[in-house]
């Protein structure tokens, strides 16, 4: 007979072999396939008899001899520079704004969410159309900055503007996520601070910057490092608005390492691409976390 500890423990396992397994299968077995495909040359039609052993190849040529990843990186790291900081900033407005006794406040925090919850692929088909040549922003610059119908820019052929689009969605899918958590942030602050500021004679925008910004930037940090993760996993605006391989200008790491594995096949130098995509964003991850204990405003 098992004693009681035992068979408790044993019975506990049990149950949660299930999900263990799952976990194996889907998170752990496949991780560790994809480290050693990194340094593997492996077409996925040829099957495991072609995996072969290249060592650092895949790296060496993607940082020599491979342009199209250099342009993905390129182009990644634009659209982290452009949609963080704009989608935190005009989410902390929103939130400033509508955190402050206003009329039907409750449903435009509902209307600024509802984009963040939606389908994105509706919505990118929503800004494809948008921004065609025969397009709402076109007939805008038609009709009211008085633009040539010859001089109309290109927004989703021209290499040079098709990211602005993409990043257009972005900040407007990512907004209303950042001002529902800047809002909470906001109500957690005790409005003692602010009435003994307004006693001292404090403006709002001594309150502002004095009060409300240092006690909200472990919030600013945690948005910016989330923002920053999913901007660097860009893919369904990229795919639908302008079809990636059509506008390379626009074409994220992601979307790179999309159709190298699953339109090429060769899922060795994808699994290389791919593990750069993860040391990037661990690297974003650790200089959030050194940055919040070095530079929050308050302790």
């Amino acid at each position: 007979m098992l004693k009681k500890n035992t068979r408790e423990t044993l019975i506990g396992y049990a149950f949660l072999s299930p999900a263990l397994i799952i976990f194996l299968c889907l998170l752990i077995i496949p991780l560790v396939m994809s480290v050693y495909l990194a340094f593997t040359k492996w077409n996925f039609l040829s099957g495991f008899k072609g995996i072969k052993w290249i060592g650092l190849d895949n790296f060496t040529r993607l940082f020599t001899k491979d342009r199209s990843f250099k342009v993905a990186l390129r182009n990644t790291f634009f659209y982290t520079i452009t949609i963080v900081p704009a989608s935190v900033f005009i989410g902390l407005v929103l939130a400033y704004c509508l955190n402050q006794t206003l009329y039907c406040k409750h449903y435009l925090r509902f209307a600024f969410f509802v984009p963040y919850i939606s389908n994105m692929v509706a919505l990118s088909a929503v800004f494809k159309m948008l921004f065609r040549a025969d397009g709402v922003i076109n007939e805008i610059l038609m009709k009211w900055f008085h633009v040539s119908k010859g001089n109309l820019p290109n927004w989703l052929s021209d290499g040079s503007l098709s990211r602005i689009p993409v990043v257009a969605l972005m900040i407007y899918t990512g907004l209303g996520f950042c001002m529902l958590i800047y809002i909470a942030a906001l109500q957690d602050i005790p409005k003692e601070l602010y009435e003994a500021a307004t006693i001292d004679g404090a403006s709002d925008t001594q309150k502002f910057w004095k009060i409300t910004f240092p006690l909200i930037s472990p919030t600013t940090f945690y948005l910016l490092v989330i923002r920053m993760i999913s901007t660097f996993q860009i893919f369904v605006a990229i795919n639908v608005i302008t079809e990636s391989s059509k506008a390379s200008g626009s074409v994220s790491m992601v979307v790179l390492i999309y159709e190298e594995a699953f339109k090429k096949y060769n899922f060795g130098y994808a699994s290389a691409e791919s593990w750069i995509l993860v040391l990037i964003i661990l690297l974003v991850t650790v200089f959030q976390m050194w940055g919040q204990k070095k530079w929050v405003f308050y302790e």
